[in-house]
């Protein structure tokens, strides 16, 4: 069993950063894929990105260039640097971990979630 904790959502100006934080405890995290999903009001829950146990990653479209998603195996965190925040990208961030270490987007390969976390971009 894996427990998720995100932290460090809250409110930016359009162009501005944030940075995520999600803290893994309960089991072995360093061989566990970690993903990080959103999803905005009246939508579906959506891939963001994914990092590999050996640090090779995968973004959404709608991010690659201004997210970043990183780990650190010995604190158990993944981290997901936003920047160029736009307003589209307002919604409840959420981390995720697979129980293994192959890379997926699909929400339904996920087998660990965190309670989420809201980042809102706004002038």
């Amino acid at each position: 069993q894996v427990q998720l904790d995100e932290s460090g959502g809250g409110s930016a100006q359009p162009g501005n950063s944030l940075r995520l934080s999600c803290a893994a405890s309960g089991r072995t995290f360093g061989t566990n894929a970690m993903g990080w999903f959103r999803q905005a009001p009246g939508k579906e829950r959506e891939f963001v990105a994914v990092i590999a146990w050996s640090g090779g990653t995968q973004y959404a479209d709608s991010v690659k260039g201004r997210f970043t998603i990183s780990r650190d195996n010995a604190k158990n965190t993944v981290y997901l640097q936003m920047n160029s925040l736009r307003p589209e990208d307002t919604a409840v961030y959420y981390c995720a971990a697979r129980k293994t270490s192959w890379v997926r987007t699909s929400v339904s390969e996920y087998d660990y979630w965190g309670q989420g976390t809201q980042v809102t971009v706004s002038s």
